[in-house]
């Protein structure tokens, strides 16, 4: 591009050098190859690394995909979908900053085009960084699951994100495209790059840019496209932190950002060639270390606030530990009358770690065992420093708040493409709300959840033919509440469909009666028709009877597409 919770992440801060920083010896592998054996060779050097869980990605990104200049004090979310300014606000951590803002985790490589058997979380894929990234939620929803390419008219278009039918070659013969704004085709081009080389032995489901095997991966049409994109935005600066980011966090890096022409040796005007590491861009040697030893950050008198959380519950933030030219390890030594309080990962940082990443990102556990305000003081000190520097601790705890289950209402504004699920806000403070959303889809339950700070929250791309239902938790100081009620929302397009195996299903006088053979299961779920669950029950035996008012009901048995029943 060319313009300007923390779940126990043991990781380090990292670089912010104008040259990307890899391990010594970590791409030697792909030293002195050509063409696909540089590919499968570039797979080995970074395929394996540590799987993220994906609801904590926001956690990983308020480091790795922020602006460098903070925006009236505050952090501001680096979105590649859009130009809203949303911000991290001070005592917020990523997710509630994410859940404000209503953000979205979006693929860059669509989720769906990997299905298999209804699942998507089967692969590393579905939560690696190189494939995530922090979205707007409206530009999202238009781009779906669309492939990469040029519009040739547009049905979306922020300014960032276009939308429309593509120009003549481009979209793998699909009807709509995504187009990035020029400034980040280049990241996306070397993050499809990644996404081709370590998952090349995924089945795909779509074939608009990839085929399942190991060379080229690409079809011709995409790697033309992608090749002509990185040329045209070369490796940035915010690559090149992201990368050394995420190395950190799930322990691997993008080639393709590390050596900018390794795409053209795969794919394009130099494959021809032998791929030799000491004449690429870069060579991935730290700088001789001189100097005095230095710690520009924190800086003495800094407080680290970890905001409110429940006794006996844990909370997670991140202290930025930058320093130079260390000759001994860091020490860190957390004191004051709450000291127990405030747990660091670690008690000492090695001189190596400081020197070669020019920091490390220190991850503080606040678990206080009793209701009040704690404070204490974290003191940095050795590593060839003078004197010290020392940063304040504060946390509040408060007692562990009462969860009820929230009331999810039916849903609104229903069309064949969306609808809005609703719900009521609880009698007491909501820090935020988890939608979970099933989707009914060849004999499959398919689960996702979604998370916002309102008492509502709109889908716009339902599938035709396809049933839903929702339910609502909401979470108050780390503690998540039961879930609501379910509410269920008909296909769209459809009258009337009949219930697959296990077992029949009959809408009779007086209520609903369950026929089935030994040795079948699954579960019966009843709604009425405003969506409301009555009846839940796993393995309903042969003959069991539910008893109901004269009235029409929605029922799904052992995960079969829905049935519309008269009780008489």
């Amino acid at each position: 591009m060319t313009r300007k919770t923390i779940l126990s992440i043991v990781v380090a801060a990292v670089s912010m050098t104008a040259a990307a920083s890899y391990p010594d010896g970590y791409y030697n592998r792909m030293d002195g190859k050509r063409k696909e054996i540089l590919k499968t060779a570039a797979k080995q050097c970074v395929q394996s690394h540590k799987r993220l869980d994906y609801s904590d990605l926001p956690e990983y990104w308020q480091y790795s995909d922020v602006y460098p200049d903070l925006t009236d004090g505050m952090k501001r979310w680096w979105d590649m979908y859009s130009d809203a300014l949303y911000l991290i606000r001070p005592g917020q951590t990523g997710r509630q900053s994410f859940s404000s803002n209503k953000m979205q985790r979006e693929h860059a490589v669509p989720k769906s085009w990997w299905k298999k058997a209804g699942s998507v979380e089967y692969t590393p894929a579905y939560s690696d960084m190189w494939n995530l990234y922090p979205s707007d939620g409206a530009a999202n929803q238009a781009k779906l699951n669309y492939p990469f390419g040029e519009t040739r008219t547009t049905t979306f278009d922020n300014g960032v994100t276009k939308v429309g039918a593509p120009k003549a070659g481009y979209g793998g013969g699909n009807s709509h495209v995504f187009e990035p704004a020029d400034e980040y085709k280049g990241d996306f081009a070397r993050a499809i790059f990644y996404m081709a080389t370590v998952y090349d032995d995924l089945q795909w489901v779509y074939d608009y840019m990839f085929v399942s095997n190991t060379y080229p991966t690409l079809v011709p049409w995409a790697a033309n496209m992608l090749l002509q994109w990185a040329r045209q935005d070369p490796v940035s600066q915010k690559e090149i932190d992201r990368n050394n980011y995420v190395e950190q966090y799930q322990g691997n890096r993008n080639p393709f950002v590390d050596f900018p022409n390794l795409a053209e040796y795969i794919w394009g005007i130099r494959q021809d060639e032998t791929f030799i590491i000491s004449e690429q861009e870069n060579t991935g040697t730290t700088p001789p270390i001189t100097g005095d030893p230095e710690i520009t950050a924190p800086v003495n008198g800094e407080s680290l606030d970890f905001g409110q959380t429940a006794a006996g519950h844990a909370v997670n933030r991140a202290l930025q530990i930058t320093g130079y030219n260390m000759t001994s390890p860091l020490s860190l030594r957390v004191v004051g009358a709450d000291k127990s309080c405030f747990i660091p990962e670690v008690s000492s940082i090695p001189a190596t770690i400081m020197n070669q990443n020019g920091g490390y990102l220190l991850n503080i556990t606040y678990l206080p065992a009793a209701t009040g305000s704690h404070d204490a003081k974290l003191t940095l000190y050795d590593g060839g420093i003078e004197g010290s520097i020392v940063v304040a601790l504060r946390g509040e705890a408060l007692a562990v708040p009462e969860m009820t289950a929230l009331h999810a209402l039916p849903a609104s504004d229903v069309t064949e493409t969306g609808y809005t699920a609703r719900w009521e806000a609880p009698a007491g403070i909501a820090d935020y709300y988890t939608v979970t959303r099933v989707r009914y889809r060849d004999g499959n339950e398919e689960a996702e959840r979604y998370e916002t700070g309102e008492t509502s929250y709109r889908f716009d791309d339902r599938e035709r033919g396809v049933a839903e239902s929702y339910t609502v938790t909401y979470s108050r100081l780390g503690i998540e509440s039961p879930s609501s009620n379910s509410i269920y929302v008909a296909a769209s397009g459809i009258n009337d469909v009949r219930v697959s195996p296990p077992y029949r299903v009959y809408g009779v006088a007086g209520g609903i009666t369950v026929s089935r053979a030994d040795g079948e299961g699954g579960m019966l779920r009843i709604y009425d028709i405003g969506g409301n669950l009555l009846v839940e029950e796993e393995a309903p035996a042969d003959g069991a009877f539910y008893m109901l008012s004269p009235g029409v009901y929605i029922v799904t048995a052992g995960g079969g597409r829905p049935l519309k029943l008269t009780v008489r």
